[in-house]
């Protein structure tokens, strides 16, 4: 999801094989499978990468703590998004998220992070939002929700190579300015909005970055956990 557009977000089409194994993703599925794209996950005591809860388990509107080297931002998921809610909900069970960059930050646009190429210090940052998992996420467009600040939304390939505008199997972003982000509306899915944490968002979004927009200190996520009640 390099963030080219008029400030565009968009994905490369690589895949993550650990990724694949854990969720029992078929490597063969096209992008822009319309079926799940986790089916045939099992939850197994045995596997050594046993996820952090059932993601198949989870309130209609979950709550999620981002955890950051720059402080945690809590998101809700929307009901009126499932695929895209799921796929969060299964991405942050299996640890997929977790050690990622925020690797595009913008002030006056947004942040964006999820690529799991940037765990892998050796990743040179001209490829820094070039990998996901290597399935799509089909879009889920509803009017009432918008770009506002603090809202979570998926990043994805551009127009030329993806006219349905299907999202990013893990890449997503996080508004910083409403007025920067509204021309987003209806072409980018909103799936979420941070609760609490809007300081860190803005905090994030001004750090000193490169002319890649990439931050010159790393912020990373650390963890993604589900808040339980």
């Amino acid at each position: 999801m390099s963030v080219r557009l008029p400030r565009q977000i968009v994905v490369s089409p690589l895949y993550f094989i650990v990724a694949f194994c854990l969720f029992g993703c078929n490597p063969s599925s096209p992008k822009g499978n319309e079926g799940d794209p986790a089916e045939g996950y099992r939850v197994l005591s045995d596997d050594p990468l046993y996820p952090l809860f059932d993601p198949y388990s989870i309130p209609e509107e979950p709550v999620f703590d981002i955890v950051t080297t720059m402080g945690t931002i809590r998101v809700k998921l929307y009901s009126e998004t499932p695929l895209h809610r799921d796929n969060f909900a299964r991405l942050a069970a299996g640890r997929v998220l977790e050690g990622t960059l925020f690797h595009r930050v913008i002030d006056g646009f947004m942040i964006q992070g999820g690529d799991p190429g940037t765990k892998d210090p050796a990743t040179p940052q001209e490829e820094y939002g070039m990998r996901d998992l290597g399935y799509w996420i089909p879009a889920e467009f509803v009017d009432a929700l918008r770009h506002t600040k603090g809202a979570l939304a998926a990043a994805r390939e551009g127009d030329d190579i993806n006219p349905d505008k299907a999202s990013s199997s893990t890449q997503f972003y996080l508004v910083q300015s409403e007025d920067g982000c509204r021309h987003l509306d209806g072409s980018y899915t909103v799936f979420g909005q941070t609760l609490e944490g809007i300081d860190v968002i803005d905090a994030i979004a001004k750090v000193p970055r490169n002319g890649m927009d990439v931050p010159d200190e790393p912020v990373r996520i650390l963890s993604v956990n589900l808040v339980r009640d």
